[in-house]
């Protein structure tokens, strides 16, 4: 098995004491290939970075959604009131209730929205968990198509047979590997350059396709894709036009309007090192602006001040 170069270096007092190898791939605005590091057509589960293609299959299927809600059923929320408001306006719209859920009971996302759940006598819950957004669309989906709810999250039910179609077209590849993710839903095994293909596919699909309005409302409402304090809503917030859906275990997906796009899977799974090295790879395509500086890097504390930073590798995509 090769061994991926390092792509975050983590400095502490001047010493580097950690570091995350990894792979990253950018796709020009023509689609073909401007940076490649490590591995990247190796293929990985890109875990929550696959929602967007999920999303894309409801809407194929029949699911009427719009705005901040398709947002939300395209995301992972911090499971913030807004939040679960939402998921449950999903159910309601279908006649369901949220004990269809079959996503696991979690806490929030977001520590601190987790520790205001808790100090209000709340606990995990379904609703809470990040992909509930997601289980609440597939839910209606079902719904409208007419197919059954009980085994929504089964491989080879009509909506999972329908999310598969999508990302084999999308990332122009076949899945080498059916799992599960952490939500229970299937979870389809493709290179890093077949996830920036198909992010890739959504900006650039033609206005009102259902890829295409799934772009368009994610980069509209990126609060209900992620959340308010998270990295990907600053992100999008910090360029216009930049779509970006992170996945667990050290997965960062993105595409610009132009069809730039770019993808990074840090092998040990670490999401510390996610932002920073997507931050390096936009810079590299020519994608920049000065509110990325922030995140940039990661600073580090010890005693009352700033120790280190998490930052790119030197020379990273020179």
């Amino acid at each position: 098995m090769q061994v991926n170069p390092v792509l975050v270096e983590v400095e502490r007092s001047g010493f580097v004491e950690s570091w995350h190898r990894g792979s990253a791939v950018g796709l020009d605005a023509a689609g073909s290939l401007a940076v490649r590091v490590g591995t990247p057509d190796a293929p990985i589960f890109p875990r929550s970075a696959n929602k967007p293609m999920q999303a894309v299959a409801m809407l194929r299927s029949g699911l009427v959604l719009e705005g901040e809600l398709l947002a939300l059923a395209a995301g992972s929320h911090s499971g913030e009131g807004f939040h679960v408001e939402g998921a449950e306006k999903i159910l309601a719209s279908a006649g369901l209730s949220a004990d269809l859920l079959q996503c696991p009971a979690q806490w929030p996302l977001e520590p601190e929205v987790g520790l205001d759940v808790a100090r209000n006598g709340g606990d995990r819950s379904r609703l809470r968990m990040n992909c509930s957004g997601k289980h609440a669309g597939m839910l209606a989906t079902c719904v409208v198509a007419g197919w059954p709810t009980d085994s929504y999250l089964a491989p080879d039910h009509p909506l999972q047979q329908a999310v598969q179609t999508v990302v084999e077209e999308l990332s122009g590849e076949k899945p080498v590997a059916v799992g599960v993710d952490g939500c229970g839903a299937p979870l389809f095994a493709i290179s890093a350059t077949g996830v920036a293909r198909a992010f890739r596919a959504l900006v650039l699909a033609a206005p009102g396709t259902p890829e295409r309005r799934v772009a368009d409302t994610m980069r509209e409402h990126p609060e209900w894709t992620s959340g308010t304090r998270r990295e990907e809503r600053r992100l999008m917030d910090a360029v216009p036009g930049l779509l970006v859906k992170c996945g667990a275990e050290g997965v960062d997906a993105f595409a610009y309007a132009d069809g730039r796009a770019g993808a990074v899977k840090v092998d040990d799974g670490s999401m510390r090192a996610r932002t920073p090295v997507t931050v390096a790879l936009l810079r590299a395509l020519g994608i920049d602006a000065d509110a990325l500086d922030d995140l940039a890097t990661i600073q580090l504390h010890g005693g009352d001040g700033t120790v280190g930073a998490i930052r790119p590798a030197e020379g990273l995509f020179v």
